[in-house]
């Protein structure tokens, strides 16, 4: 049987993640429009797509409607990491909800399936692990990281409601800490921020003391649960949870970056932040079952190939 090409829209598509799934959803053959306001995703990130004929990218903010007709779309707009979603607060949780009612409506245009890339912050700091998409979270609601937690939150409520209500065909995905190459190197986030330390032989920032837990997927292992997901059966909605379930502290990351890249870095000791969850692994059960998806690339491989890129893209 041959192949139908979908027209897919990928919200936040110069992203990290945004510009993997660009590049996956073309090698499948399909035609892919990367929308993307570049707020914190660049246009190096989609550079060598740029010659595919079925690639197009648009400049535009998820907080104002857009028009165009589509078959699928991802809602992935959205800063991702603390340093650049707690920049402008106001502008994340618009970007959260004004962007999911903007996204939905157009999948109800257009009658197109539509994935959101939610997150493990709506579980909080939690009370329960690791977590199962059944528990509803421990967040605060008012802290300097509830634009983000909350935001997102309030997108599942509409992603939901929108699925009630008119029959929308929605895919919720809860992702959990993901790492690869096309990490911006300030974005704050643990991984990268301690490979870019280790190469450039900077102590490394530990906060607290380092036992807090953490599990992190590789990008190829992530993109491919997304995929499965938009492709799973209309009756598969989600929440369904995508991560890494073998579980770190801080502190044994830090180590084996430093370790791994043969850096002369300290690790140095700094507060906690506020709300910053102490524990943090997902079950994914139902990934596993109702996707048959797992993770298949180890933290010492995924590391070694982040680590290669910035390498490269530091030149250290």
């Amino acid at each position: 049987m041959k192949h139908s090409r979908k027209r897919v829209l990928v919200t936040g598509g110069g992203g990290f993640l945004g510009s993997h799934l660009c590049e996956r959803l073309l090698q499948e053959g399909n035609s892919v429009i990367c929308v993307d306001n570049f707020y914190t995703g660049t246009r190096d990130n989609i550079f060598p797509l740029q010659d595919n004929p079925n690639f197009e990218v648009i400049r535009h903010d998820v907080t104002f409607p857009l028009y165009l007709e589509v078959d699928e779309i991802y809602n992935l707009a959205c800063p991702a990491s603390p340093i650049h979603y707690q920049r402008d607060p106001v502008a994340t949780t618009k970007v959260s909800v004004h962007g999911a009612i903007n996204m939905l409506g157009l999948a109800k245009r257009t009658r197109a399936r539509i994935l959101q890339a939610s997150t493990s912050e709506v579980y909080g700091n939690p009370d329960i692990h690791p977590q199962p998409e059944s528990y509803w979270g421990n967040v605060n609601p008012i802290g300097p990281r509830s634009c983000y937690d909350e935001g997102k939150r309030c997108a599942e409520t509409l992603f939901f409601d929108y699925h009630r209500q008119h029959g929308l065909r929605i895919k919720v995905a809860r992702i959990f800490n993901t790492y690869g190459p096309r990490m911006h190197p300030d974005d704050g986030r643990v991984v990268s921020n301690f490979i870019v330390q280790a190469l450039r032989h900077e102590p490394i920032t530990l906060f607290g003391d380092g036992q807090q837990t953490r599990s992190f997927c590789y990008v190829a292992d992530m993109i491919d649960g997304l995929v499965r997901l938009m492709n799973s059966p209309d009756a598969v909605t989600g929440p369904i949870n995508i991560g890494n379930p073998e579980e770190f502290t801080i502190r044994e990351l830090a180590e084996r970056v430093i370790a791994m890249t043969g850096s002369r870095s300290s690790i140095t000791h700094h507060p906690l932040p506020t709300d910053d969850p102490r524990q943090r692994r997902p079950d994914i059960t139902q990934a596993r079952t109702v996707l048959n998806w797992s993770p298949t690339i180890p933290l010492q491989t995924g590391l070694e190939r982040t680590i290669a890129y910035f390498r490269q893209l530091l030149g250290c």
